[in-house]
């Protein structure tokens, strides 16, 4: 049975959405401030949290960045800007639903990241266990996420580790927007979304002390590629 975390201050909502899903077979431990779901996070461990960004304590924003990479964070929130969405899923979160929504549409987009997380993400063909990719003074180990720059280790989120997974195994390919979006999150690619430019900007930024930042290259009016 997989366990789910909802850190949600409202408790009506909480509760809302805990009965519903345990009614679907799975089993929900409920936080009513973001230092207590920091704390059950950090106590047990979790298929997926569902995280409401405006709470007491720890930050909804804060608490995607610490929880990027380790499960997935499907966030529920009353903030519809596109600058609010984009920020929080380049920090790591996988999904976003805006408030109010629809309890069966929170449980495919549930299903979708559990089924995801199985498979091992994203929808191009994934690399064979156990292998190891290396480019200049870049290594990247698909098995355990990890990454390692002039010997530095580079602590990327999960899309942002995908992207350069995608870049390295082609490392002479032009990939657009639309190509590297589809491979890192498995779902079609939004014209308008700027998430590829951000999670760029955000690579090449954790990328500089190693001083290999330009590896990455933009092809103005195409896409990126590795130089």
């Amino acid at each position: 049975m997989e366990r789910l975390l909802i850190i949600e201050d409202d408790a009506d909502n909480n509760q809302m959405i805990k009965e519903y899903l345990e009614a679907q077979g799975y089993a929900c431990t409920q936080a009513y401030s973001g230092s207590e779901g920091r704390l059950l996070f950090s106590m047990e461990k979790f298929d997926l949290v569902l995280l409401d960004l405006m709470l007491p304590g720890v930050t909804g924003e804060e608490l995607v960045k610490q929880f990027a990479g380790k499960a997935p964070v499907i966030v529920l929130s009353a903030k519809s800007g596109l600058d609010s969405k984009v920020k929080v899923l380049s920090d790591g979160a996988e999904d976003y639903i805006c408030k109010p929504f629809e309890l069966r549409e929170l449980l495919v987009r549930i299903q979708v990241q559990l089924r995801r997380r199985e498979r091992g993400t994203g929808s191009g063909d994934r690399p064979p266990e156990g292998r190891v990719y290396t480019y200049r003074e870049w290594t990247l180990h698909p098995d355990r996420q990890e990454m390692t720059a002039a010997g530095m280790p580079i602590l990327l989120t999960r899309h942002e580790f995908l992207i350069l997974e995608l870049l390295i195994r082609n490392p002479k390919r032009v990939f657009s927007k639309q190509m590297i979006y589809e491979y890192a999150w498995g779902e079609e690619y939004l014209a308008e979304d700027k998430t590829i430019n951000v999670h760029i900007s955000n690579i090449r930024a954790k990328l500089k002390e190693s001083g290999t930042d330009s590896y990455i290259q933009t092809v103005w009016g195409m896409g990126f590629k590795l130089c």
